[in-house]
């Protein structure tokens, strides 16, 4: 099947499941604009896929919008550096039980069935043509070059999004619902330690989640911080791209050999961690946190094979200064110098660090608001996590914010306390995202409530016309 063929057969499977239908919510007239039922912040695999959801459910009023030039939406093409994706292939997601819309369908309308039999992992760039062509044949609503700056809730229970960009919906947006499906980043920031923060100019280092000018490093001798998979990927990356040698410090004696998530995606804990109690919730999370994902093994192999690979263990840095031209790294092992330095040392979730939601996060319940763990399961990150509902929605630490919350809903990385890896992982996507529409679109209802029972007490449209012979019409 040709790529032309598979969206015609996307077009017939949608059209078999009444996809498209009238919207059911009244429209709002507002003297500021257009009201959007829902507007969507990130056009990403999380945003395009919500997006998805809601017009299966006929809410067909919303937008997306994104800060990137269209085309380079999420990490795959900008600070991504792995070679192929870690999910296994077989897993499905932005689909949402659609066959055709499937990477599968896609990949082998381009390369047969042969070809998709030849594929190990998902190359990282094929996943972004994939996520273009997904967003061009459902004609999802986004517009790019438009970021959000402010969200102000309003009496009315109207958020005014406040926008900037040069994208032609950028300025004021005037939105019911809003959903923060802004990716890993997009609840808190990419962290560095605070000792290289004060002790380096940035332009000795970088945050493996930022540009990086790899050509400028040919030759050059480089120190990574961090025992992840991202810095075994920015390792070969570098390596692949002229750098004389890479050193990659882990404060572990023996890197981590567990992957949590492959038992979570085979367990039913992905589908199901909406029904776990708190207690549960947060041993699960805390449990995951202590091991993490290590790197697959085709990563550490691509990194490991270059003759200028370095791996220290058992080797946390104590200190770092200026050096010259570029760094100096001491170690429990001994000291070091090098030319640049990449971080690989995650992020931090906390809705205090996203100026966007200056005006609500007050009000924002956290964790550490709603559960106090036994202190061997403790951990200071997961209780700055945002306390979600299982629909994804923000709760408020008292009444005081519910009118200002009602209505925000978060798809990002820091849904991961509350609903688990359904929203940060491809492999609990096909799980978490009608979670995420139900939980919006009940939400429209009830808010409309009034408008549409009245709209269906005065419904008196005569569908029955039929009589029966030999008697009257009275």
């Amino acid at each position: 099947m040709s790529l032309e063929l598979l969206n015609e057969q996307v077009k017939r499977d949608l059209s078999l499941l009444a996809y498209g239908g009238a919207d059911w919510l009244p429209r709002l007239e507002h003297p500021e604009g257009h009201v959007y039922d829902v507007v969507i912040v990130g056009g990403g695999q999380s945003g395009l896929a919500a997006a998805f959801g809601l017009l299966r459910e006929r809410i067909s009023n919303l937008l997306i919008i994104d800060e990137n030039p269209e085309g380079l939406e999420g990490p795959w093409e900008t600070y991504a550096r792995m070679v192929t994706l870690r999910t296994p292939k077989h897993l499905t997601s932005v689909d949402l039980g659609i066959p055709s819309l499937t990477f599968r369908s896609y990949w082998e309308a381009l390369h047969g069935a042969e070809g998709w039999a030849a594929v190990d992992k998902i190359p990282r760039g094929e996943w972004m043509d994939y996520l273009r062509w997904y967003r061009s044949v459902l004609g999802l609503p986004v517009r790019n070059d438009t970021r959000l700056e402010l969200i102000e809730p309003g009496d009315d229970g109207i958020f005014r999004l406040r926008t900037a960009g040069s994208g032609e919906a950028a300025g004021l947006l005037l939105a019911r619902k809003v959903i923060l499906a802004t990716g890993i980043q997009g609840g808190g920031e990419w962290h560095v330690p605070p000792m290289i923060k004060a002790c380096l100019p940035k332009t000795r280092y970088a945050h493996t989640s930022e540009p990086i000018d790899f050509a400028a490093l040919r030759g050059k001798t480089i120190g990574i911080l961090g025992g992840g998979a991202s810095a075994f990927d920015n390792a070969h990356h570098a390596l692949a791209e002229g750098a004389a040698e890479v050193h990659v410090f882990v404060r572990r004696d023996q890197l981590p050999n567990v992957n949590p998530i492959r038992q979570m995606e085979g367990s039913g804990m992905i589908e199901r961690f909406h029904t776990l109690d708190d207690a549960d919730k947060y041993a699960v999370i805390s449990h995951f946190f202590k091991f993490n994902q290590p790197p697959t093994n085709d990563t550490f192999s691509r990194a490991a094979a270059w003759p200028g690979f370095r791996l220290h263990l058992g080797s946390p840095w104590l200190n770092v200064a200026e050096d010259g031209a570029g760094a100096r790294v001491e170690t429990p092992q001994g000291t070091y110098a090098f030319d640049y330095l990449i971080i690989s040392t995650g992020l931090v979730s906390d809705p205090a660090l996203r100026p966007e939601l200056r005006l609500v996060e007050p009000y924002i319940a956290r964790w550490k608001d709603r559960y106090t763990a036994p202190e061997a399961q403790r951990n200071g990150q997961l209780d700055d996590h945002p306390y979600l509902s299982p629909g994804f929605a923000l709760t408020s630490r008292d009444a005081d914010g519910y009118k200002a919350l009602h209505g925000l809903f978060v798809f990002n990385y820091s849904a991961l306390a509350s609903c688990g890896l359904s929203a940060s992982a491809i492999s609990g996507m096909k799980n978490a995202v009608p979670k995420l529409v139900t939980a919006v679109a009940d939400e429209l209802f009830l808010d409309n409530r009034g408008t549409i029972l009245e709209r269906f007490f005065a419904y008196d449209d005569v569908e029955f016309i039929g009589q029966w012979p030999g008697v009257e019409a009275r």
